[in-house]
């Protein structure tokens, strides 16, 4: 039984050894394969990126706690998507609405006269680049240029005296007079503003008096150019300007030197010794002055108006807060406040085309004569014509602290062009400038 047993055993082994080391499926070996791959990080081929949320949502990984719960909750990722639209929707809505309003400025601007002149040209097949100047005219009368550089002469020249020019500095209202006449008394029905011997004041000169040009400059909204304005000075009161301004420097002194005079400019434009020096000059009874005013531009009484009360209004605020708790100052008394609407009530319409004039003569008691001149047909001057008075000496005294003392003024170029006249006035001895004018 042995040998037979041990053959069997011989024959069975390989089969029971094969039983035992059975061969995986083929589908067995892939699933180990692929679990070995993914299941040991170190072994992965590549580094998938983290998913980011929409833009609306914001950046996932600045804020990742708060992105997915705006992804688990659809309400929350819906509101964040509408508020960034309507972000969006704002945005373009206020760059249309500026749009619109620069067109409006832009088209509002347009100087509609200089336009239907160049048309006509065009028409009547003149060159657009003729010089103005070969037919400039200033009150009916031809402009000439006289000399060149700094010793240049500008002169309108026609029937009459000849009228000595400045330059403005803008081609709307290219010149203003040096000098020009004003009557004594505006409320006389004889008083008028034609100069003396002319056809409009034949061989009367009673009731005209000459004013001189102290500075001018222009009047600017933003960058937009409004009026040109002038500040004149009785040639009769420049030697009492000149005492005043060289004493204030120099108590002693008749004239000033160069380093005087440089000590004068920055006291005229510094705000609290501008505002001390002018209302020292405007002390009544005092000298005369005027302000000569010429829109660059078309516009109305009423525009001119408002700006004349703002600077009203700024001044008198300043005043109050100069003074403190002191009490009531004289500007919170009732009569301020009537006289202030009788200046309003001057300007009760009316247009002022550009190249209009409009003057402010403030007598030596400080009341305030508004005078207006139309612009030229034809190179015809009309006459002036009174449009009010007020004689509350505190409303031209404000205007005149508006343009010239102070912080803030309504032109810096204006004060600046007044304060080097005055300026050049202290630098020569009292009483030659007068004479220079005359």
């Amino acid at each position: 039984m042995a040998a037979p047993t041990r053959s069997a055993m011989r024959i069975l082994s390989p089969r029971i050894h094969s039983t035992r080391q059975t061969t995986p499926s083929p589908i067995t070996h892939q699933i180990r394969r692929l679990s070995s791959r993914y299941s040991n990080p170190a072994k992965r081929g590549f580094a998938a990126a983290p998913a980011q949320s929409p833009s609306f949502l914001g950046s996932a990984s600045e804020n990742a706690g708060e992105g997915s719960e705006q992804l688990r909750d659809p309400h929350k990722a819906w509101e964040a998507k509408r508020q960034y639209h309507l972000g969006r929707m704002r945005f373009a809505g206020m760059g249309l609405l500026l749009s619109i309003a620069g067109l409006a400025l832009v088209i509002s601007n347009i100087d509609l006269d200089s336009l239907e002149q160049a048309e006509q040209k065009r028409k009547s097949g003149q060159q657009m680049d003729a010089p103005d100047d070969a037919n400039a005219q200033f009150q009916g009368k031809e402009v000439h240029v006289i000399g060149a550089g700094d010793g240049k002469r500008i002169v309108a020249q026609g029937a009459g005296a000849d009228i000595e020019l400045v330059e403005t500095g803008t081609s709307s209202v290219p010149h203003f007079p040096k000098t020009i006449f004003l009557p004594t008394d505006p409320n006389s029905k004889s008083a008028v503003a034609a100069q003396p011997n002319s056809p409009g004041n034949p061989g009367n000169i009673d009731n005209q008096e000459e004013y001189t040009l102290v500075g001018l400059g222009i009047r600017t909204v933003m960058w937009i150019q409004v009026y040109v304005v002038g500040f004149y000075i009785r040639s009769k009161d420049i030697s009492t300007l000149q005492e005043k301004l060289i004493h204030y420097v120099n108590p002693i002194a008749s004239t000033l030197v160069p380093a005087e005079k440089e000590d004068l400019r920055k006291k005229l434009v510094d705000p609290a010794a501008s505002r001390e020096i002018w209302t020292q000059l405007m002390e009544v009874p005092g000298i005369k002055t005027a302000w000569r005013v010429s829109p660059t531009r078309n516009t109305d009484f009423s525009h001119l108006r408002d700006g004349f009360v703002t600077g009203i209004q700024k001044r008198t605020q300043e005043a109050k807060q100069l003074a403190g708790s002191a009490g009531p100052s004289e500007y919170d008394a009732e009569d301020f406040g009537k006289s202030i609407q009788d200046f309003k009530g001057i300007f009760a319409g009316g247009k002022a085309p550009k190249g209009s004039i409009l003057i402010m003569a403030r007598d030596r008691e400080g009341g305030l004569d508004v005078l207006y001149e139309p612009k030229p047909e034809e190179g015809k001057r009309k006459e002036m014509e009174v449009l009010g008075r007020v004689e509350d000496e505190r409303i031209s005294r404000l205007i005149w602290l508006g343009y010239l003392g102070g912080e803030k003024v309504s032109s810096e170029a204006a004060r600046k062009g007044v304060v080097e006249g005055c300026v050049e006035f202290a630098g020569r001895p009292i009483g030659s400038a007068e004479t220079m004018v005359a």
